[in-house]
C-alpha cells in the first residue's frame, strides 16, 4: 500500500476532528514541557552545588598517612606470619621530601599541586570558636584554589604583610563580630598561643566552610601544631575535576601517602545525588506516561467513530497492518506537533524559572535559580513521549481492525 495514501487518509482524520486534535496535542506538549522543566530544574541546581563545591575544596588531597598498616618485616620473610592489631601511625608525621614529591608529580600531572598544613585550633574573640587552620603558601595558592576570587575584604597576599596573619570566612567574621585589622587569639592543640591579625575576609558560598576554616601561612599553621617544617597535606588542583578519583590512585600508588579525591571525601553526598537522579527520572517518566493517556483516549475515540471507514477499506481490500498504520501514522502526527509545541513550552518554562531570584542569608544577596539547558533533554523527553504516543495507538487499532467489516456494517445499520 502506498505511503502517500496512508499518510493522506491520516491527516484527513486528524485534521476532521480538530478540538480532539488539538486536545491531544496539548496533552503531549505539556507533558514534554514540563518534564523538561523538571530534568533542566532539578540537574541546574544539583551541578550548581557541585561547583561550588569543587571551587571550595582541592580536587585531590595528599596526606601523611597511609590506608592501611605498613607490612611488618616478619610478614615479608615468612609467608604462615600473620601480625594483628599494629597500629597504622607514624611516629613523627608529615610528608617526607615535600618538595621531591611535588616535582616528580607535576611533571605528569594534568594540573597543579601546592603544599599545605592542616591542624585544628580555637580561635578567640570574645567567644572561643574551634575552627580549622589551614597552613598555605600564598603564590602557590592560587594555582590550586579559588580562594584568591573568593576574598571579599583584602586579598590573599596579604598574609605575608602582618605576622601570624590569618584570612577568615565571612560567617565566622559575622558570628564574633570580626573586622578586617582586627587581633584576635588563636590557641593551638600543644596549648600554643599566638596573636593574629585578620587581613582579609573570604567567602565560598559553603557555610561549613566560611564558618569553621580559616587560612594562614604554613609556618604560622606549623607553630600551632607545634611541629615547625612539617608538611602534612599536598593540594592538587585538576584541568578536569571529574578525572579525580582516577589521578588519586594513580598519585596514591606512586607515593604511597593517602589520597583522596573530592568524589571520596564526598560520597556520601554524592550518593543522595543519586537518588536524587531516579526520583527525577520517575518523576519524568509519570509525566510523559501521563501524557501519552491523553493521545490513547485521543485515538480510541477516533478510531471508534471510523469503524465504518474501517470496514470500508477492509472491504475494497485493504490488510489490517495497512489499517493499523493509518492510526499509528495518527498518532505520529499528533505526537511530532504536540512535541516541538513540547520543547517550546520547556524552554519558555526553563527561562522563565532562570530569572527567578532567591534570597541567600548566608551571602545576603539574591541568587537565580540555576537552570541547565540540555539538547539531550529535548531529545529524550521528544523519543519517549513519540514512542508513547505510537504504542498508545497500537492496541485499540489493532482491536478495530480484527472485527470483521460485516459485523461492523451490521452493526451500523
Amino acid at each position: 500500500m502506498a505511503a502517500n495514501l496512508l499518510f493522506n487518509i491520516a491527516w484527513t482524520h486528524v485534521t476532521t476532528r480538530v478540538r480532539q486534535t488539538l486536545v491531544g496535542m496539548a496533552g503531549v506538549a505539556m507533558g514534554v514541557g514540563f518534564t523538561i522543566m523538571m530534568a533542566g530544574l532539578m540537574q541546574g541546581s544539583q551541578i550548581d552545588f557541585l561547583h561550588q563545591l569543587v571551587d571550595t575544596m582541592p580536587h585531590v588531597t595528599i596526606q601523611d598517612e597511609r590506608r592501611t598498616a605498613p607490612e611488618q618485616p616478619a610478614e615479608r620473610e615468612y609467608g604462615a606470619v600473620q601480625m594483628s592489631n599494629v597500629a597504622n601511625v607514624n611516629n613523627r608525621p608529615g610528608i617526607k621530601s615535600p618538595e621531591s614529591v611535588m616535582a616528580s608529580l607535576r611533571s605528569w600531572l594534568p594540573g597543579d599541586v601546592a603544599p599545605s598544613v592542616r591542624t585544628t585550633a580555637i580561635i578567640d574573640h570574645d567567644g572561643r570558636v574551634g575552627i580549622t587552620l589551614i597552613g598555605i603558601d600564598p603564590r602557590q595558592e592560587v594555582k590550586v584554589s579559588k580562594l584568591a576570587s573568593q576574598m571579599r575584604e583584602g586579598r590573599i597576599t596579604d598574609l605575608q604583610r602582618a605576622p601570624n596573619a590569618i584570612i577568615i570566612g565571612q560567617a565566622l567574621a559575622e558570628k564574633l563580630a570580626i573586622k578586617t585589622g582586627n587581633t584576635v587569639s588563636l590557641i593551638g592543640g600543644q596549648g600554643t598561643e599566638v596573636s593574629s591579625s585578620v587581613v582579609g575576609i573570604f567567602r565560598s558560598g559553603l557555610k561549613r566552610v566560611d564558618e569553621g576554616q580559616i587560612y594562614a601561612l604554613i609556618s604560622t599553621a606549623q607553630i600551632m601544631m607545634g611541629q615547625p617544617g612539617i608538611i602534612n597535606e599536598l593540594r592538587l588542583r585538576l584541568d578536569d575535576p571529574l578525572s579525580a578519583e582516577t589521578i588519586a590512585k594513580e598519585v596514591e600508588g606512586q607515593t604511597g601517602y593517602k589520597s583522596v579525591s573530592w568524589e571520596e571525601a564526598n560520597s556520601d553526598l554524592l550518593s543522595s545525588f543519586a537518588v536524587r537522579d531516579f526520583i527525577v527520572l520517575t518523576v519524568m517518566g509519570a509525566m510523559l506516561l501521563t501524557s501519552s493517556f491523553a493521545t490513547y483516549n485521543i485515538i480510541s475515540t477516533i478510531t471508534n467513530e471510523k469503524r465504518q471507514d474501517i470496514a470500508i477499506m477492509k472491504s475494497l481490500g485493504m490488510r489490517e497492518t495497512s489499517v493499523r498504520r493509518i492510526f499509528i501514522i495518527e498518532a505520529a502526527i499528533i505526537g511530532i506537533v504536540g512535541i516541538v509545541f513540547g520543547w517550546i513550552i520547556g524552554y519558555l518554562l526553563c527561562y522563565s524559572w532562570s530569572q527567578i531570584t532567591i534570597y541567600n542569608t548566608l551571602t545576603g544577596t539574591n541568587v537565580p535559580i540555576s537552570i541547565l539547558y540540555s539538547p539531550l533533554h529535548y531529545i529524550v523527553a521528544g523519543g519517549i513521549s513519540l514512542l508513547c504516543c505510537t504504542g498508545a495507538a497500537f492496541f485499540p487499532a489493532r482491536k478495530a481492525t480484527r472485527v470483521h467489516p460485516v459485523e461492523i456494517i451490521r452493526g451500523a445499520s
